[in-house]
């Protein structure tokens, strides 16, 4: 699995290939699926963590029941830009999984995307603590996968002129 940046993803995918967006967390990875055309992204599922080779299996499972042709994974940075022991954690699953799934990866930065979901899930939505509980890892997953397609569907065109 080869470590790319985001702005190279595109360029790598074949057509109608999915990302998915994974969201790794000590007990639980949160995962979000792109549609074909790699525009929306979707809450797919929560996986709870067990043992390394069950969580490695499951994912790919899901890669190719799913036609998924790369990952974006979301990395944990501290608010400074500097990786902490969580995003050294991420990293080191990554690589593990390398073994096990051979897609193109791209880290993006997550900083407060768990925050952000759950103001929306509590403010807009008013969803119970009970039920954020079962949703936010996958909607956080979402909001990775949807900040990253949008910034490569960004990347791809050529900013607007200005009127002078």
């Amino acid at each position: 699995m080869a470590i790319i940046h985001w702005r190279e993803l595109k360029s790598v995918l074949v057509s109608d290939a999915r990302l998915l967006g994974l969201d790794v967390g000590t007990k639980t990875v949160g995962l979000a699926l792109s549609d074909v055309t790699r525009t929306i992204a979707s809450p797919f599922e929560t996986l709870r963590r067990r043992r390394f080779a069950d969580d490695a299996a499951a994912l790919a499972r899901i890669v190719a029941e799913n036609d998924v042709g790369g990952l974006v994974v979301g990395l944990p940075v501290s608010m400074d830009g500097d990786e902490g022991p969580r995003a050294q954690g991420v990293r080191q699953f990554v690589a593990n999984l390398s073994a096990t799934i051979d897609l193109p990866t791209a880290f993006w930065d997550e900083r407060l995307s768990t925050a952000a979901v759950e103001r929306i899930l509590i403010g807009e939505v008013d969803m119970s603590r009970k039920r954020r509980r079962e949703v936010v890892d996958k909607a956080a997953a979402a909001y990775i996968l949807q900040a990253a397609l949008d910034a490569m569907a960004a990347a791809g065109t050529p900013a607007p002129r200005t009127a002078r």
